[in-house]
């Protein structure tokens, strides 16, 4: 196969319109690779917030697993749904909701071969679990639910980094969720931003301003995104939450551990252990 020239990476402005239809493609085209490069490491049914390996199971930043049993969740840019696998694993009622129809495809492949293994030899292929989520695709920041419809929401690293208008999501959140309601979310934190993307001692060294809010966008010979990122200072999203009626009642930036030796994109033991990769916002609907 003849392939294209590599897109041109550039810092540009980009709206929400470009943003979703560019990420959607684009999470479709990648998503073989991607669930092929880091499936082992995130599991079928395991609760990861990040490239540290920060576990739900051990965090609780979701509340008592026991408390999760019986809960209407919603996971936001779900991929593979694994997180929500995990969820349901505990007793909970997940949705996996993503705009890639080819993440959810995955995800639809592991409930397949969860439920055939679980059946034996004499397993046809097709069922689904007990533990099958319930899928969804759709944007989030156009969300197909009612209001007060879920319990809690969650998100890890999903969907928020690719949006234009995360102000947007935020509110749409705080509408699907009752009334003390939670919605936790991890995304790349705002400082490495003002790093280069790299594992390596390149990556150590400041080269670009944290407030310069300008997208990071890579196109196509003809101008057009194939991939966006948008950047939120800390401020920016507390600001963000609490506008949207929300209460933030902890940020959780994970350390570094001794036992995670990968490289993930930029994150890596190096740079782990000096800046910080990732951050959990965790928020009330009062």
């Amino acid at each position: 196969m003849i392939q294209g020239p590599e897109p041109e990476a550039t810092r540009r402005t980009a709206g929400a319109t470009e943003s979703s239809r560019a990420n959607r493609h684009w999470w479709d085209r990648n998503a073989d690779d991607y669930q092929r490069e880091h499936g082992g490491f995130l599991g079928d049914a395991r609760f990861v917030w990040g490239p540290e390996g920060l576990d739900e199971a051990a965090a609780g930043l979701l509340g008592p697993a026991e408390g999760l049993r019986g809960l209407r969740v919603l996971e936001i840019g779900a991929g593979a749904a694994q997180c929500s696998r995990w969820l349901a694993a505990q007793g909970a009622r997940p949705v996996a909701l993503d705009i890639s129809h080819r993440q959810l495809q995955h995800a639809r492949r592991i409930d397949v071969e969860a439920a055939a293994e679980a059946a034996g030899p004499a397993g046809a292929s097709g069922l689904t679990g007990p533990e099958a989520p319930a899928l969804v695709q759709a944007d989030a920041g156009h969300l197909p639910f009612a209001d007060g419809s879920y319990d809690l929401a969650c998100s890890a690293y999903g969907a928020l980094p690719f949006i234009a208008d995360t102000a947007r999501v935020h509110r749409e959140i705080a509408r699907v969720l009752r009334p003390g309601g939670r919605w936790v979310f991890s995304v790349t934190h705002p400082v490495r931003w003002a790093f280069p993307d790299e594992p390596g001692p390149e990556g150590l060294t400041a080269a670009a301003s944290y407030f310069d809010r300008t997208p990071y966008v890579e196109q196509d010979a003809r101008g057009l995104a194939v991939y966006v990122e948008h950047h939120r200072t800390l401020g920016d999203r507390v600001r963000e939450i609490t506008a949207a009626g929300l209460r933030l009642v902890d940020l959780v930036e994970p350390e570094w551990p001794a036992w995670n030796t990968q490289e993930w994109g930029g994150w890596s033991p190096l740079r782990g252990g000096l800046l910080p990769g990732t951050a959990v916002f965790v928020c009330v609907r009062d």
